[in-house]
C-alpha cells in the first residue's frame, strides 16, 4: 500500500505561510497559514499576483529581491521584510525567505513567510524611545555618558561634554581615556581609583576639577553605576554635573565660618571681659554692663548657630537612620539640665525610625528652647509628641506662648526670601528650617491665641 502524502497537511499546520510563485509573482500554491496570518483563504489567493498585496512603499524592494533571486546564475537565498495587506484592510509585517531552487513538480519558486509585526513594533518603540532620550541628552546641561566595562569604548556621551570638559566628543570617542587629560593632575589618582571600583562593581560618587583651558577652574560632581549582567560588569553609566558655583559658595561660607569661629568670638569675649572689669571698677554701672553682657552673650549664641547652619548647608553628610524617640529624649535631657523650672511633657506614642541628617537633634533643642524663652510664665508648659504615619513621621512641639510672628513662621515653613533673615529675630528658626530641609522633611506652623504648634514632617526609614 502506498504511504499517504502528508505534505499538504503539514504545510497547512505550519506556523509560517508557505507559497509557490511563478516567474511573474503569481501564487500557484498558498498554505493554510495564510488564513491565520492574513485572514485570507488560501484558495482566494491562488491565481493572484503576490506583489499587488504588498504595501506600495515596500513593493519595489520586494520585486527587486524576487527578480534578483530567480535570475541569479548560482544558488541564491534572500530574505526581505515588508508589509502585506490583510483581509481586513490592514497591514501585517512579514519576513519572507525566497530561493531560486526549483523543481518541475513545484512549477515555481518557494517563498516562506513569518509574521514579524510584534518585533517591528517593538523596534520602532525602542527607536522612538532612543530618539527621545537623544533629544533629552542633547538639551541637558549635565554630561550623560556610558562606557564599556574596561573603559576602552565610549558607548554614549552627549554634547555637554565639550562645554564642561573643554575637549571635543570625537576625541573622546576615538581614544576614550583622553578624558583623564582634562582632569586636574592632583585629582587624576582618585578618579582612576573610582574607575577601578566601578569596573569591579561598586557605585561611585566623586567630585574633582576639570578643563585645562580654564586652568582647571571647573568643579564637577559625578555619580556612576556599574551595569551588571549575569554577575559581570558589562557597562558603566553615569552623569557629570557642573558644581563650580556651589563650590564657590562653600568656600565663601568657610570664610564666614572662620570669621564666626575666631574673629567674632574672640572680639566678643574681649567685650564681655571688659564689661566685667567695668562692673567691678564702677559698681554703679552694673545695669549698663548687664546689658552689654546680655547682648554679647546673645551674639555669641547667634554666632554658634550661624556656624551650625554653615555646617548643615556645606557638609555633604549622608542621611542616616535615627530613632525619633531617642532624638527627642536626648533633647529633653539637655533642656531639663538648663531650664529646671520648665514643665516638659513628652508623649512617645510609638518608636519611630526616621531617615534624616543627624542635625535633627539641634532642631529639637532649638524648638524647645524657643518655646521656653518666649513663654509668658516663669514655669512654662511645653508638650512634645512623636507619631508614625504610613508615609512619614511627625514630631510636634506645642506651647502656650504668644503667637509666633508671621515672618518667623515663614522662615520655618520655607515661605521666605533670603533677605528676610535680616528681619527675623535670630538664626534659630533658620537652623531648624535648613536641618529639616536637607533631611527631606517639612515644617508646619499653627499659631493662635492659645499658643503655638510646630510640626516637623520627616521621612520614615525602612522598618
Amino acid at each position: 500500500m502506498d504511504r499517504p502524502d502528508f505534505t499538504g497537511i503539514l504545510l497547512d499546520r505550519a506556523q509560517d505561510k508557505v507559497a509557490v510563485l511563478d516567474e511573474t509573482g503569481t501564487f500557484t500554491y498558498v498554505s493554510g497559514a495564510a488564513k491565520r496570518l492574513l485572514g485570507f483563504d488560501p484558495d482566494d489567493l491562488v491565481g493572484e499576483n503576490a506583489f499587488e498585496y504588498i504595501h506600495p512603499e515596500d513593493r519595489e524592494t520586494v520585486v527587486d529581491a524576487f527578480e534578483e533571486t530567480i535570475q541569479a546564475g548560482s544558488f541564491a537565498d534572500i530574505s526581505v521584510e515588508y508589509r502585506h495587506r490583510s483581509a481586513d484592510g490592514g497591514w501585517v509585517w512579514l519576513e519572507s525567505r525566497m530561493s531560486n531552487l526549483s523543481d518541475a513538480a513545484l512549477d515555481g519558486f518557494v517563498v516562506s513567510s513569518r509574521d514579524i509585526t510584534r518585533r517591528i513594533e517593538a523596534e520602532r518603540e525602542r527607536q522612538a524611545t532612543a530618539e527621545r532620550l537623544e533629544e533629552i541628552a542633547a538639551a541637558s546641561g549635565d554630561v550623560l555618558w556610558m562606557f564599556d566595562a574596561d573603559w576602552s569604548e565610549v558607548l554614549f556621551v552627549n554634547p555637554a561634554y565639550e562645554e564642561l570638559y573643554g575637549r571635543p566628543v570625537e576625541e573622546l570617542e576615538g581614544t576614550p581615556r583622553t578624558f583623564l587629560d582634562t582632569i586636574h593632575p592632583e585629582d587624576v589618582p582618585q578618579v582612576e581609583e573610582a574607575m577601578d571600583r566601578l569596573s569591579s562593581g561598586t557605585s561611585v560618587d566623586i567630585e574633582y576639577r576639570v578643563n585645562p583651558a580654564e586652568d582647571y577652574d571647573r568643579w564637577v560632581w559625578v555619580q556612576a553605576e556599574p551595569i551588571v549582567e549575569d554577575g559581570d560588569v558589562r557597562r558603566i553609566t553615569g552623569f557629570t554635573r557642573d558644581v563650580t558655583d556651589r563650590r564657590r559658595r562653600e568656600r565663601q561660607l568657610y570664610v564666614m565660618d572662620n570669621l564666626l569661629r575666631h574673629n567674632l568670638r574672640n572680639d566678643l569675649n574681649v567685650i564681655l571681659g571688659t564689661a566685667t572689669v567695668i562692673e567691678d571698677s564702677i559698681p554703679e554701672a552694673a545695669e549698663q554692663t548687664a546689658v552689654i553682657r546680655r547682648t554679647g552673650e546673645a551674639l555669641l549664641e547667634s554666632a554658634e548657630k550661624g556656624r551650625e547652619i554653615i555646617n548643615i548647608v556645606t557638609k555633604r553628610a549622608a542621611r542616616e537612620r535615627l530613632d525619633l524617640q531617642g532624638v527627642v529624649e536626648d533633647g529633653l535631657t539637655d533642656i531639663r539640665r538648663r531650664f529646671e523650672a520648665t514643665n516638659l511633657e513628652y508623649d512617645p506614642r510609638e518608636s519611630c525610625p526616621v531617615y534624616v541628617r543627624p542635625e535633627l537633634r539641634l532642631c529639637v533643642i532649638e524648638l524647645l528652647e524657643n518655646a521656653i524663652r518666649h513663654a509668658e510664665s516663669d514655669s512654662p508648659r511645653v508638650r512634645i509628641s512623636t507619631r508614625c504615619w504610613s508615609d512619614h513621621a511627625e514630631l510636634v512641639v506645642e506651647d502656650e506662648g504668644s503667637p509666633i510672628p508671621q515672618i518667623e513662621a515663614d522662615v520655618l515653613e520655607g515661605n521666605h526670601e533670603m533677605s528676610d533673615v535680616y528681619h527675623s529675630s535670630g538664626l534659630g528658626f533658620w537652623l531648624v528650617y535648613w536641618a529639616v530641609e536637607v533631611s527631606g522633611g517639612s515644617v508646619i506652623v499653627d499659631s493662635g491665641e492659645s499658643g503655638n504648634r510646630i510640626t516637623l514632617r520627616l521621612p520614615l526609614a525602612d522598618r
